[in-house]
């Protein structure tokens, strides 16, 4: 039987464990309910399963444990911030809250924030938007990362570039957070972990041949992961992924022209109020029609119903905020030492 963890004593543990390597506790908490938040979605490898690694990065001075970030511009509804190394899941909240705040007024803001360090599960954000009524759009990249190769190449050039959003309805919120590449590095790190195989051609080795064996990412020289869309149409997710990369690293005004700092995020926010376009109502009934329109549609054989993006994740959260969080094997096993270490004790489990 699997075990699940209680969701605040979840926080509780990481941000205790965040503050005994030095981490402001504001900045710490906020760290923490973000990583559990992805965790209680279901986003696994995205979730508490970096706790460990951004513990590391903040022992070896590579994420930065207290300050603020530096305004580089700011015009009322367009802002770009230097993140100063600072921890990526706190910057991202005081972006969104910042943009939120600015768009019940103007009708819409936009946050870039450059030298970010990683900001962890975008979905993960999505949620404290939409029940204020407003629409989110959110994309990072990370300089330093060259995982994922051009449409019909084989060099790694992008990292995967995520891109999320999130808007109201009169039921559930729609959240999608999808990644230009097939697949995440944290999920390729993974199934190489298990010795286990992609599901398909995800991948092309250091030659250029397409792989299913998530190895290949580590050879030297590495392959890479293929652009969403795979062999036959990846001129989709490639062309997606240079999109995000003009949102954050031409926005910001840095990126992958600039020197390498190690594990970094350049991150795009965007938060736009209905009540400034079309207004709030008819943005609902407009989203809930077309909701319901989709939920309505007959299912094709061997789907059991049509679902919207991001309708499991919220789901899952329900449950797991009630049963305790299902964490994933190894994440307990990869804190425990950290725990040791700086004498936290850890939660007990829920059978």
């Amino acid at each position: 039987m699997s075990s699940r963890y209680n969701a605040n004593a979840l926080i509780e543990l990481a941000t205790t464990l965040l503050e005994r390597v030095n981490l402001e506790s504001p900045k710490a908490h906020v760290v923490a309910e973000i990583l559990v938040e992805a965790d209680l979605l279901g986003h696994t490898t995205h979730g508490l399963l970096l706790l460990p690694l951004y513990l590391a990065e903040i022992e070896k001075g590579q994420m930065a444990k207290t300050g603020q970030p530096k305004v580089i511009s700011d015009f009322p509804a367009a802002v770009a911030w230097d993140g100063m190394r600072l921890p990526g899941p706190w910057l991202t909240v005081e972006g969104i809250n910042l943009a939120v705040h600015r768009a019940k007024t103007l009708g819409t803001a936009t946050v870039v924030i450059r030298r970010s360090h990683h900001i962890a599960c975008l979905a993960a954000y999505l949620k404290r938007v939409t029940d204020q009524g407003l629409v989110i759009l959110l994309t990072c990249s990370d300089p330093a990362g060259a995982a994922v190769t051009p449409h019909g190449g084989y060099k790694g050039v992008f990292t995967p570039n995520p891109y999320a959003a999130g808007w109201p309805t009169s039921g559930d919120p729609v959240m999608l957070d999808i990644s230009q590449s097939i697949t995440t590095v944290m999920m390729t790190r993974r199934l190489q972990a298990e010795g286990k195989k992609f599901p398909g051609l995800w991948a092309v080795d250091n030659r250029g041949n397409p792989s299913d064996d998530p190895a290949v990412m580590f050879t030297d020289p590495p392959g890479a992961l293929l652009p969403m869309g795979g062999l036959d149409h990846g001129h989709k997710g490639y062309a997606l992924g240079l999109m995000v990369e003009a949102l954050t690293a031409g926005l910001a005004g840095h990126g992958r022209a600039d020197t390498k700092e190690g594990w970094t995020s350049t991150t795009f926010i965007q938060v736009l109020s209905p009540a400034a376009f079309g207004g709030s109502e008819s943005f609902l009934r407009e989203m809930t029609q077309l909701s319901e329109t989709c939920h309505s549609t007959p299912p094709r054989p061997g789907v059991d119903r049509v679902r919207l993006p991001g309708e499991n994740g919220l789901r899952r959260r329900e449950r797991q905020l009630q049963d305790g969080v299902e964490l994933f094997h190894s994440i307990i096993p990869s804190i425990m030492p950290w725990a040791e270490k700086l004498k936290v004790a850890m939660p007990a489990a829920r059978g």
